[in-house]
């Protein structure tokens, strides 16, 4: 088992956990570790998002490659999926991305990207891990005229900005009405200059909220996790559309005219009828994870498209995709992969491929979830204690409840229990046809689970 990267870099408590000094060692592991597939000292990009501590992890991390002889360049605040675009478009041999996601501000993380814009494989991370933890770590220290340099390059956000304008303003621009105006919750994150601009750009009329970081208001009451706010300005200000990113941009949820929530697996299944229809769904096929809707399954089903399931994780959905050619992908909490554009979840990509829907068939978004009938899930999450997370499978006990649930849910409805890749927390769902049944059982398990691990 790993003991820093989870399913998503490592994200831990900014300045506490994670350290200035365990920073350092993971960029000069990382460092290391890729200049030894590359065969030569690599140029690394570093993007982060509004937290406080980004600029303490972004020296940490860029003294780390630099005393290993790297070349970095900075690109300041960006959205994840603007990094990953950037890598891929500059020929980077790598970049990491600083961010917690959707985590509140005190936490922050470390994500490394391939040379393709991808996440790094699990086998290099625990690599970089195997060095981190050897006394080599000491030796690996560039000398004289080696010593890497960094340079400030935050003007390269311009490039993101022409590469989501160039796909979508000719089909926007064309479709475009007076009355169409969009109500944008940027979670005061990554996205709050950047999603401004590109919106501007095509000329889609925008009331905005949550645009004023602070360091410490990032994902507070607003964004992708909290789509209450955003709710209330849609109704209040009758609104054609809302649209809610995470902290670092890689996530989008929306809420319709009437005031109904939009999630990833709706966004799959409008997206995947929208590409069959084009002729551009490839192998007819869309990639989700086991925590996906069951109504996504049955979708599937009634319009002749196959729905992958893998585990949960972005990095599990995009290795289903590459590994059969699959173009469509993406999780339920709105972390969407259009292949075809961009290697990994794009917010605003995302927002604008179903902007570009509405406009073109000319329906309100309540209209195009008719596309797909969400089950009732009832998901709790259960905070525990972060060492006893990964053994709640191994409670007798708790083994014996659930194998009860699943009795009583027999064939009308399933139950999903997993640890958190990213936080100390217990995720209880379960799916079926009654509401109120599934979130007694739900809500029974998840008592049990904190009584047993805390």
């Amino acid at each position: 088992m790993r003991k820093y990267f989870g399913t998503d870099g490592i994200r831990r408590i900014a300045n506490t956990e994670l350290t200035p000094e365990l920073v350092y060692k993971v960029a000069k592991a990382g460092a290391y570790v890729l200049s030894k597939h590359l065969d030569h000292t690599p140029t690394i990009l570093i993007g982060r998002d509004t937290r406080i501590s980004g600029t303490l992890i972004e020296s940490a991390m860029t003294a780390g490659f630099l005393s290993y002889g790297a070349k970095v360049k900075l690109l300041g605040v960006i959205p994840t999926p603007g990094v990953a675009y950037l890598t891929k478009k500059l020929k980077a041999d790598a970049s990491v991305v600083i961010s917690a996601s959707h985590n509140t501000y005190e936490f922050n993380g470390i994500k490394f990207f391939s040379n393709l814009g991808m996440k790094i494989s699990d086998e290099i991370e625990e690599e970089i891990e195997e060095v981190m933890e050897s006394g080599k770590i000491f030796e690996l220290n560039a000398i004289s005229d080696k010593i890497g340099v960094s340079e400030n390059r935050e003007d390269l956000i311009d490039e993101y900005v022409y590469f989501l304008r160039k796909n979508f303003e000719e089909n926007i621009e064309k479709n475009l009405r007076e009355d169409f105006i969009i109500g944008l919750d940027v979670a005061n994150g990554a996205t709050y200059k950047v999603a401004e601009k590109i919106f501007d750009k095509l000329g889609i009329q925008y009331m905005i909220m949550s645009n004023n970081p602070d360091g410490i208001n990032i994902n507070d009451g607003c964004g992708s996790t909290h789509l209450e706010k955003l709710k209330n300005f849609v109704l209040d200000h009758r609104l054609s559309l809302g649209i809610a990113y995470d902290g670092d941009g890689d996530r989008c949820l929306a809420i319709d005219e009437k005031g109904n929530e939009i999630d990833g697996d709706m966004f799959l299944a409008i997206f995947a009828s929208y590409l069959k229809e084009k002729g551009k769904l490839k192998n007819n096929t869309a990639v989700a994870t086991i925590m996906s809707n069951l109504g996504l399954t049955k979708f599937g089903e009634a319009n002749g498209i196959e729905i992958k399931q893998t585990k949960v994780g972005d990095r599990y959905v995009l290795e289903e995709m590459l590994k059969n050619g699959y173009n469509l992908g993406g999780e339920q909490s709105g972390h969407i992969i259009l292949l075809d554009y961009n290697p990994t979840g794009d917010g605003i990509l995302t927002s604008l491929m179903f902007i570009q829907i509405l406009l073109e068939k000319g329906i309100k978004p309540s209209e195009a979830c008719h596309v797909m009938e969400k089950y009732p899930q009832a998901l709790i999450n259960v905070r525990v204690n972060n060492d006893k997370k990964s053994k709640w499978d191994q409670d007798e006990e708790i083994l014996e409840q659930i194998d009860k649930t699943k009795e009583l849910l027999k064939d009308t409805g399933r139950i999903v229990i997993r640890a958190s890749g990213t936080e100390p927390i217990i995720r209880v769902m379960i799916e079926g046809k009654d509401e109120k049944d599934i979130t007694k059982m739900a809500q029974q398990l998840a008592n049990l689970i904190n009584f047993k691990l805390n």
